[in-house]
């Protein structure tokens, strides 16, 4: 082919992938900027079904590419020439470009579904990036600043609350005002006002919405010393109007707001890679990737996921193993020990009592996805194609894949290739855990077990099998669900009461005497599962006795049919500024 015509079709090839990845940008902060509004108007239910609207939009557009490409250019744009081209001329096109890196990951996500696997690594995709995000200009800007030298304070603190133009009014702002000035005092003490020349206050220009809370985001520039903080706006329920309802100065409580096993974040960025790199100068324990996932750009997130986890396999020896614990029945669950993550493929086969197939169990995680995770449920990354160095799996490992799961593996001589599997941070088994506890640990685990399972609840989540080995835990002692294929929304969920049986021998023999529907569930029956130590039973019994009653889940999905939505806070409740601190239950401890 001459190369003038490569470099047109190539050129045609480009600027039709650019316009697929501008659409989507373009409907993405469509979604994203209602959640203002129906944050001012209460819309709870509409919050959470954004988050899952725009979860979908992404594979939607990719899609809509692959098939305008092989419409357009059927015969060319799979040649190698062409290919070649089209990144050349893709490049070019990013010039000047406001979201250079998440267009570069779209190019990949759209490549990969017309080239062979074979291709997955080579020149013809972006393997690095190849455009610098640094000093992008953003209209509006990515953060204003605010300064106290001429109104104080207090005037900064007020021209921030205003800034960002909600439609309800603040019930309160003084007082607001001045519950955050003492929170700065009694976490910065002596060092509490600060008094350099440069003092300033940067806040990033949008607000993130997330379940009934809006956060501000912000850094205190005193000299040469950046203080990180946040801000969450509530509706006062009492008056209808808005309230501050935390300042948090301490780093590790605002990194909890972006935890993995909280729902994505809605915030409206021009300039995405500005805001990761402002939230990560204020919170360097977390990583970018995490961070653009937890705004919404998960896909971007994906992509530097396993752009790391390239590097890491140049730079490590160990080898894949099956992870430790219990083997499930649905998974097949394997690990890289010096990489904090484990890989999850759906067997070929399930355990006795799985009558269910692997779409079903695709439909659970991309439920989980969709869902709020309340702190209490890991998100998980989805691959396709995975190729692993045959020289680094374990051969056991090996053995697993081809005896359970065989139609999701294929093995040549060099690499071991993965069809499908989700990533998900490697926790320790709540079971094995509880094993090697002291017991005060182990009580406190037993009671932020409970709690976990009545926050899913209040989530509209019914865990299914609550088995310990289905949880895991925390560096921070959290309790986070991570077993997908059984769950269900607690409003499908018929939760009933056993009944008495005819006689004794009925009671005596083990056998179930009264009829047993789809959906129904026994809450009388976790007892004997799960608290068979003395010592377990007697903690959980002291605080989460209610669990084994159907009149708790009936009331939790009685408070779900009629639309009433239970508060969720990702920060201690010691930390917020109401009259009544007190709290049902842990919601606000610190997560991962």
């Amino acid at each position: 082919m001459p190369r003038q015509l490569t470099q047109q079709l190539g050129r045609e090839v480009a600027e039709t992938m650019l316009a697929g990845f501008n659409k989507h940008y373009r409907l993405f902060r469509e979604v994203t900027e209602r959640a203002k509004e129906l944050f001012e108007q209460k819309n709870w239910r509409g919050i959470q079904d954004l988050v899952a609207e725009r979860i979908q939009m992404y594979d939607q557009r990719v899609r809509e590419a692959v098939d305008a490409l092989r419409s357009e250019h059927a015969a060319t744009a799979l040649s190698d020439d062409v290919w070649a081209a089209a990144k050349t001329e893709y490049i070019a096109l990013l010039v000047n470009h406001k979201q250079p890196e998440l267009a570069e990951t779209f190019f990949n996500s759209v490549s990969t579904k017309l080239l062979a696997k074979e291709y997955f690594n080579n020149q013809f995709i972006f393997v690095k990036p190849s455009t610098s995000t640094e000093y992008i200009d953003s209209n509006p800007p990515t953060f204003r600043s605010f300064y106290p030298e001429t109104q104080g304070l207090r005037g900064c603190l007020r021209n921030i609350l205003r800034h960002f133009g909600w439609n309800v009014p603040f019930a309160d702002l003084n007082r607001d005002i001045g519950n955050i000035l003492r929170a700065a005092r009694r976490h910065f003490q002596a060092e509490w006002p600060p008094q350099e020349m440069n003092l300033h206050v940067r806040v990033l220009n949008s607000p993130f919405y997330r379940n009934k809370g809006a956060y501000i985001f912000g850094q205190i520039v005193n000299g040469a010393v950046r203080h990180p903080f946040a801000l969450a706006v509530l509706h006062d329920e009492a008056s209808g109007r808005l309230k501050v309802d935390a300042a948090l100065f301490e780093a590790q409580q605002i990194a909890v707001l972006f935890s993995f096993a909280r729902a994505y974040f809605l915030v409206d960025m021009p300039v995405p890679s500005g805001y990761i790199r402002f939230l990560h100068d204020m919170l360097p324990m977390r990583a970018p990737g995490d961070l653009y996932t937890m705004v919404g750009l998960q896909k971007q997130g994906k992509n530097i996921w396993w752009r790391e986890f390239a590097q890491h396999l140049e730079y490590s020896h160990d080898k894949f193993i099956l992870a430790p614990g219990v083997k499930g029945l649905v998974m097949s669950v394997f690990t890289l020990p010096s990489f904090p993550y484990v890989f999850k493929v759906i067997k070929d086969k399930f355990g006795p009592n799985k009558d269910f197939d692997r779409e079903y169990v695709r439909q659970k995680y991309l439920l989980v996805k969709k869902h709020d995770r309340v702190g209490r449920m890991a998100d998980t990354l989805e691959f396709s194609n995975v190729a692993l160095p045959k020289s680094r799996c374990d051969e056991e490992f090996l053995n697993e894949m081809r005896t359970l799961a065989p139609s999701q593996f294929e093995e040549n001589e060099e690499w071991a290739i993965i069809k499908h599997v989700y990533v998900e941070y490697r926790l320790k088994p709540l079971n094995l855990f509880m094993q090697r506890a002291k017991p005060a640990d182990k009580a406190a685990a037993v009671i932020d077990y409970g709690y976990a399972l009545k926050e899913l609840a209040s989530a509209n989540i019914f865990p299914g099998d609550m088995l310990y080995k289905n949880f895991g835990m925390t560096r921070f002692g959290r309790v986070i669900f991570y077993d997908y294929d059984e769950i269900e929304y607690m409003t499908d969920c018929n939760f009933r009461k056993i009944p008495p049986a005819p006689n004794p021998e009925y009671e005596m023999s083990g056998e179930v005497w009264y009829p047993v529907n789809k959906g129904d569930v026994f809450p009388e029956e976790f007892g004997p599962f799960l608290l068979g130590e003395p010592d377990v039973r007697q903690v959980f019994l002291q605080h989460h006795k209610d669990l084994l009653t159907p009149e708790f889940w009936q009331g939790k999905k009685e408070r779900l049919q009629q639309g009433l939505y239970d508060d969720f806070f990702p920060y201690p409740q010691s930390v917020r500024f109401t009259p009544d601190q007190t709290a049902a239950g842990l919601a606000g401890d610190a997560d991962a």
